[in-house]
């Protein structure tokens, strides 16, 4: 069984068994994924605890990256190999699966691509090592503005670079440019389009994603990002708080 879902924050309450009952019926050979945002953020006791308790579910989480993770830890962990792609295990059940990568799960191929630009950053980024960033974080917050600190709740990596898209690129070349389905965080600029109305600006990653959209044959496409779960059409399909089985 493969189930998929969106943004969860660092918040896995949607995964006990009271809202999730069919994983009574799952083994760690049965899959739920995370379309970006999971909520990889700090080493606090309550994220630990929380990650612990992710560990003990009956079932294997995968997620790809969104633009709210702590890229510092990412980058601490080691990269492996699994069902054909790069990962990187947060625990022996919950597994990051990486940008640009071509997994085979249960027969299947998934093409993964995590990260997005933040919206609620119009009021700036600080930097903490500024040596006016106290007063500045102070004026900010009395302003109730909208903006973020470097390495403690923003970081560039949000962002593919260039390789990441290459390596994209890369593997779909390698399959011919067919998967069964596509998981991101964000998604192509004409998807975004049909629902933004004008408040999400296209960007060099919802461009790579348009690419990837006019170029790859593909069932389903599954992303987050944008709270709220809607068939933006018969083929994309955004995912907040709903679980939803693709197989």
């Amino acid at each position: 069984m493969i189930y998929i879902t969106g943004d969860c924050h660092g918040e896995y309450r949607r995964f006990n068994r009271q809202v999730f009952p069919e994983q009574r019926e799952m083994t760690r050979n049965d899959y739920v994924m995370v379309c970006g945002d999971f909520g990889y953020w700090d080493t606090s006791k309550e994220q630990e605890w929380w990650r612990y308790w992710l560990s003990q579910r009956s079932f294997t989480l995968l997620w790809v990256d969104g633009n709210h993770e702590n890229y510092d830890m990412l980058a601490e962990l080691p990269v492996e190999e699994w069902h054909g792609g790069n990962v990187q295990y947060i625990a022996p059940n919950v597994i990051h699966l990486m940008r640009g990568q071509v997994y085979e799960i249960e027969g299947l191929k998934f093409f993964t691509f995590g990260g997005a630009r933040s919206h609620d950053i119009q009021d700036g980024i600080l930097d903490p090592e500024a040596p006016d960033f106290k007063e500045k974080y102070r004026k900010l917050i009395k302003a109730r503005a909208l903006f973020r600190v470097k390495h403690l709740s923003w970081w560039e990596e949000e962002m593919p670079d260039e390789a990441e898209f290459e390596e994209g690129r890369k593997n779909l070349a390698r399959n011919d440019w067919q998967v069964d389905f596509i998981v991101t965080h964000c998604t192509a600029s004409s998807t975004q389009a049909m629902f933004g109305t004008g408040l999400f600006q296209p960007d060099k990653l919802t461009a790579y994603l348009e690419e990837i959209k006019q170029t790859c044959q593909y069932r389903k496409w599954f992303f987050g990002h944008y709270h709220d779960n809607r068939n933006v059409t018969e083929k994309d399909i955004m995912l907040y708080e709903q679980i939803i089985r693709i197989h």
